[in-house]
């Protein structure tokens, strides 16, 4: 484990974390392509349903990781401020009705 502090820090400074060594690993040299990197997320979470379906759980795990990696790099790199995003959804869930209206 890195002598960085990870556990415990708010997802708005895990997002620059995360951002941060993608720009230290090429991965924001020029523009980024926006559904490249969408993309991306969709296919760590495909690797993490391949490792469920093998059963493999310390790979799905990781897959798991990847995800929210890709996913926090993003945010960092598009400026959003995630935690507010999700106070925002979060109230937002909250108000709507039971399987959100719908019946199945």
């Amino acid at each position: 484990m890195s002598e960085i502090k990870i556990k415990g820090q708010a997802l708005n400074e895990l997002a620059k974390m995360c951002h941060q060594v993608a720009v230290e690993k090429g991965f924001w040299d020029k523009e980024r392509n926006l559904g490249e990197a969408l993309m991306l997320i969709v296919t760590e979470l495909a690797e993490a349903m391949e490792a469920h379906r093998l059963q493999d759980q310390e790979n799905f795990k990781e897959e798991l990781a990847d995800t929210f990696i890709r996913l926090l790099d993003l945010c960092g790199g598009l400026n959003i401020d995630i935690e507010e995003e999700i106070a925002k959804k979060y109230e937002r869930n909250k108000k709507r009705p039971y399987r959100h209206g719908k019946i199945c």
